[in-house]
C-alpha cells in the first residue's frame, strides 16, 4: 500500500525530528512542512485539527497529532 504522509513541524521542535527519525527508520518517505516558514501550512494545519502544537502527522488524510506512535504505526500497518 502507497502512504502519503505530510508532516507539519518546526525546526525547533524536538519532538518533530524525533517523528521524522523514526518515520525514516522504518523506510517511509514524507513531506515536511515548516510551519514557522510556511503560513498556508500552517492555517492548514490547523484548519484540519484545530491544535496548533507540533509535530502534526496526516497519513492518507487521517491526522495525528503529536508523536502518537501506536496511532501511527495503526495507520501505517506496522505490526510490532
Amino acid at each position: 500500500m502507497r502512504f502519503n504522509i505530510v508532516v507539519f513541524s518546526t525546526p525547533t521542535c524536538s519532538w518533530c525530528k524525533k517523528v521524522k527519525d523514526y518515520l525514516r527508520s522504518k523506510g517511509f518517505n514524507y513531506k515536511d512542512i515548516d510551519v514557522s516558514r510556511d503560513d498556508a501550512g500552517l492555517r492548514d494545519m490547523i484548519r484540519k485539527t484545530g491544535q496548533q502544537s507540533v509535530p502534526q502527522l496526516w497519513i492518507n488524510n487521517q491526522p495525528v497529532v503529536g508523536f502518537d506512535r501506536s496511532k501511527i504505526d495503526r495507520l501505517l500497518g506496522i505490526i510490532k
